[in-house]
């Protein structure tokens, strides 16, 4: 247990003991107008750009020039299979196997497609739970599912909340729905960690209650993957999505990823949507009208997937690999907690920490009391990048793969001269 201080040359001490720090020169960082680098807690959001990304996609892009069409076959790097160059760092990083991970389309394009062979409403059970605050495009994508299939989304969809006067769901709340309400629900779908408070769930702990009640259970781990340790396989989950521009670095509307637990992975009596990249690659190229899925998650697959991002989230996978997960995630703990433990320091009654201290990844969210996004725009002119959630709350991430102790320490003496 490290003993935290209050100093900036605590903070340097800090950064100077870190294995990871290193990584930190591996990432482009915005700059002001006048050149000085801007603190940047905003990896939850979109992350930093990688320095390789250029070289990534620059073989590429000459691959493309040089063969054309050929390329799919002969680049240094063949198009054709180019997925399945990140399928085994993508599956280390969410805890599966290679069998069960494939990186492919966007986030709510893999969440319709996983609800259409995992949501099978009857008229007994036939709800859907969720997060009441979860993220929108979760709200709409269930609820559309749900009215595809003819239900009500009043009357089909369970959103869980906090209680009165709380900020965070808690375990045997959830649990104790599923007790009392399973008979009826078909499918629990919740966030890995909620994008507003940052909390993280027992992803084992719910999908343990829902199989008790015979409900499936699927995850949304846009704010999860690359953030904090994932055993998908071992948890028996039965699908998760993800996608990869937070944490994981691939870059604005970055390519998405998407896990199948095994135990499906020959099932073909689960309905999907079938596209020609998930037909036997045995046979995909003689055309055959009929379908045969791959086995595994590959064979949700639709098209083709898009060379370039893919190469961009290589890029970043490749120093996740290097890092190691579970050292990124050590470091995590101690950089929050450290962004914790000053914003304590301060003794300021406005300030409120609604991320709970045992169930979190890389962010904070604070609320600031009696203030509104002029306080947000202020702190924004002393150089910081995070942002702002109505009505109150300051969203933070500091992320161990390109934030340092001393980041942290300047935040909050900025932070400071705001207040």
């Amino acid at each position: 247990m490290v003993a935290f201080s209050n100093s900036h040359d605590f903070a340097v001490s800090m950064d100077k003991k870190d294995p990871l720090a290193h990584f930190r020169e591996r990432f482009h960082f915005p700059k002001d107008p006048s050149g000085n680098t801007l603190l940047y807690f905003c990896g939850n959001s979109l992350g930093l750009q990688p320095k390789t990304v250029r070289a990534y996609i620059e073989q590429e892009l000459s691959d493309w020039e040089h063969l054309g069409v050929e390329g799919h076959f002969q680049a240094k790097n063949p198009w054709m299979p180019y997925h399945e160059f990140l399928t085994e760092k993508m599956a280390n990083i969410v805890g599966a196997k290679p069998l069960e991970t494939v990186v492919m389309n966007s986030l709510t394009v893999n969440l319709h497609l996983m609800m259409v062979s995992f949501y099978r409403p009857t008229n007994e059970k036939y709800k859907i739970v969720i997060e009441k605050n979860a993220f929108p495009s979760d709200q709409y994508a269930v609820k559309s599912q749900i009215a595809f299939h003819g239900f009500n989304p009043e009357e089909a969809l369970i959103e869980v909340s906090p209680r009165q006067g709380e900020d965070m769901l808690r375990k045997e709340d959830i649990e104790q729905l599923l007790e009392e309400e399973g008979h009826a629900i078909a499918l629990v779908l919740l966030g890995g960690v909620n994008y507003y408070t940052g909390q993280a769930f027992d992803i084992e702990r719910i999908t343990m209650a829902a199989h008790k009640n015979n409900c499936l259970a699927g995850f949304d781990l846009a704010h999860a993957a690359g953030n904090i340790e994932l055993q998908l396989h071992d948890w028996q989950v039965d699908f998760a999505v993800w996608c990869s521009y937070k944490y994981l670095n691939s870059g604005p509307g970055g390519i998405s990823g998407c896990f199948v637990h095994e135990k499906y992975a020959d099932d073909t009596s689960l309905p999907r949507f079938a596209g020609w990249w998930g037909h036997d690659k045995k046979t995909r190229f003689l055309m055959g009208s009929e379908f045969y899925p791959i086995s595994g998650a590959e064979g949700w697959q639709l098209s083709n997937p898009p060379i370039l991002p893919l190469a961009s989230l290589r890029a970043s996978l490749d120093i996740f690999e290097e890092a190691g997960m579970q050292q990124l995630v050590q470091k995590s703990k101690l950089l929050t907690g450290y962004l914790e433990f000053l914003l304590l320091e301060m003794k300021n009654d406005r300030i409120q920490i609604i991320t709970p201290k045992d169930e979190r990844g890389a962010q904070l969210s604070i609320r600031i009391k009696n203030s509104n996004k002029a306080l947000f725009n202020q702190l924004i002119q002393t150089g910081v990048i995070c942002d702002w959630r109505e009505p109150d709350v300051i969203r933070l991430a500091p992320v161990p793969l390109y934030n340092s102790f001393v980041d942290v320490y300047t935040f909050v003496q900025r932070l400071k001269s705001v207040l």
